[in-house]
């Protein structure tokens, strides 16, 4: 869905410098310091407007956060929850990943989270998914031994095809399921805003860790 630009858009994002990192590539291997801590570091690739991981780091204040996000309409609310709660452990990158590696040194990363991602229903845009091959590889270069990766989806298609993918980069799936609410895995206790959205009609989540 094409989001609507708020108006003077860049110039409220700048007002949440604190939580934004520009230059995000000159932090690469050099993340905790930016932090100032040794806490494990923890990424969401299109974090939407935020309910997810602001939630983690609320309630995981060991934990080191990174949102990317570049939707400048959709990353200002994210930016917005972030200040209203306070926090000090989540900051944000505000532009479009193409290359994680770019951003993130070989084993810097404990976690990935991918929710609901664009499934670019097209076989022609496959390259676009972002539990594609082509992301896999780099995600598994920048998570640390032990590290996995969590990818919810609504999308019957898009679970499938990354289900595959996972097994074609040789990535053991340790919870993997059609029907996240009906478990009882950690992850169902943070939700998203399309999740949310989704369990009030009774839509099915579709879930995997991988590692």
């Amino acid at each position: 869905m094409r989001q609507r630009k708020v108006k003077n858009e860049e110039e409220k994002i700048e007002a949440f410098g604190n939580y934004v990192i520009k230059d995000a590539e000159m932090h690469k291997g050099h993340w905790r310091e930016l932090f100032g801590n040794d806490n494990p570091i923890y990424i969401e690739v299109g974090c939407g407007k935020g309910q997810f991981i602001t939630t983690l780091a609320r309630v995981n204040p060991n934990g080191n956060y990174i949102a990317v996000e570049g939707a400048g309409s959709v990353v200002l609310r994210a930016l917005e929850k972030a200040s209203m709660e306070g926090l000090k452990n989540i900051k944000f990158i505000t532009k479009y990943i193409n290359e994680i590696t770019d951003f993130f040194e070989e084993g810097e990363v404990d976690g990935i989270y991918l929710n609901f991602s664009d499934p670019w229903p097209k076989d022609r845009h496959a390259k676009r998914r972002l539990t594609h091959t082509r992301y896999i590889k780099g995600y598994k270069k920048v998570l640390k031994q032990g590290g996995s990766i969590e990818f919810k989806t609504d999308n019957d298609g898009l679970f499938a095809f990354s289900v595959e993918e996972f097994f074609k980069n040789d990535m053991q799936l340790v919870e993997c399921t059609n029907d996240l609410h009906k478990t009882d895995f950690k992850s169902k206790q943070f939700t998203t805003e399309y999740e949310d959205k989704f369990n009030k009609i009774g839509k099915n989540i579709h879930y995997l860790r991988a590692k």
